[in-house]
């Protein structure tokens, strides 16, 4: 089985959020399912609270000794999927893999048809609907790879 790494900015919000859905919705295609930022703080933290709630009201959760981390080059290639919630992540984890590991760095919407090139907003700065917001396009996501799935579309190199 394969295993995917999902990647926002600094691993408290998004990633996580997607780490815990994907957990749930899609352990029968990933053997490995992590999260990291692209800026996290080497130190680690944990989930912002706001995304915890969600996740919660969602019927998700995070192992409690979860903590955020910093995505380092050598991880690129260790995933068979590197999914990131924005454009702009996408480019900055190409420029640190080597070239070989860069058709595996993909933006996560590019999954959902009518979404794909869209960011996944950070809902950091806005009001807390916009964590469930996030949570539902997520799941939306997590829909589209797990359909993809099942009828032999993901491929990993």
């Amino acid at each position: 089985m394969a295993a995917v790494l999902l990647v926002c900015t600094a691993n408290i919000c998004r990633s996580p959020m997607a780490e815990a859905i994907f957990k749930a919705r899609l352990g029968d295609v990933f053997k490995t399912i992590a999260s990291a930022g692209v800026h996290a703080d080497p130190r680690g933290g944990p989930v912002d609270a706001r995304a915890a709630a969600a996740l919660e009201r969602h019927k998700y959760s995070l192992e409690r000794k979860w903590r955020s981390r910093r995505v380092e080059p050598e991880q690129l290639g260790q995933y068979d999927l590197v999914l990131a919630m924005e454009v702009e992540h996408v480019a900055a984890l190409r420029k640190k893999a080597a070239p070989e590991h860069h058709a595996r760095i993909l933006l996560l919407t590019d999954f959902v048809p009518e979404m794909a090139g869209e960011d996944i907003p950070d809902p950091y700065f806005g009001p807390v609907a916009g964590f469930d917001a996030v949570i539902a396009m997520i799941e939306r996501a997590a829909g589209s790879l797990q359909m993809a799935a099942r009828e032999g579309r993901l491929k990993f190199s």
